[in-house]
């Protein structure tokens, strides 16, 4: 009978066991709803950028954002790129741990469910026709324009993959990189957090919406 109670248990120990493993596995895989949460447009009433509810501000927004529409991600000045920054700065926002081959701009294996789970999110009804930011950053390691062309190549990648795979808009797509001029944790500035893909809805609609 004891030998019954130890066997049944360890057997409730090892599935257990495996259980916290698979769920430690797959930790850094935001799940799209949890995407899709991040990115809702803020209310009026929430806003801190000030623009919500200013009509000038708003067309200011939308019209920068068209003259980068389309745009090679390293063909963006140092001043497009801090506008871009500037307005992101109180948009929903979410960074994603994506990983990529290590001197790469290939996506890993163990990050394409991330990016699929990105797709997903994007790809819902309410988002359709929104403008979302895709900046790359990168960690602190290694010279700075290395890591600022290594960011765009990476925001360049995931926009790819996420047009080619779930039909995205590719002018609602705005890439930007940021090298490692911003990092998640200043005060660790070559730690592995700060190599990261930051999606940002700029709340705008694109004109046939």
């Amino acid at each position: 009978m004891s030998r019954s109670l130890s066997m049944s248990l360890l057997t409730i120990g090892a599935a257990l066991s495996m259980t916290a493993g698979v769920a430690l596995a797959g930790s850094d895989t935001v799940p799209a709803a949890q995407i899709l949460n991040a990115l809702k447009p803020k209310s009026a009433t929430r806003s801190l950028s000030g623009t919500q509810g200013d009509p000038a501000a708003t067309a200011k927004e939308a019209n920068f954002l068209n003259t980068v529409r389309n745009r090679q991600t390293r063909s963006l000045s140092l001043g497009e790129r801090q506008e871009i920054a500037d307005i992101a700065a109180n948009k929903p926002k979410i960074d994603l741990e994506i990983h990529f081959d290590y001197n790469s701009a290939d996506i890993s294996k163990g990050s394409t469910q991330a990016v699929q789970e990105l797709g997903k999110a994007l790809s819902d009804a309410s988002m359709k026709g929104s403008t979302f930011v895709l900046a790359g950053h990168t960690d602190a390691i290694g010279g700075e324009a290395y890591n600022q062309d290594l960011s765009e190549r990476r925001a360049d990648t995931i926009k790819t993959y996420l047009v080619e795979h779930y039909g995205l808009n590719g002018s609602d797509l705005v890439t930007v990189g940021y090298g490692k001029t911003r990092p998640k944790d200043p005060n660790a500035p070559m730690d592995p957090t700060n190599r990261r893909v930051q999606v940002v809805n700029m709340d705008t609609k694109t004109a046939q919406q």
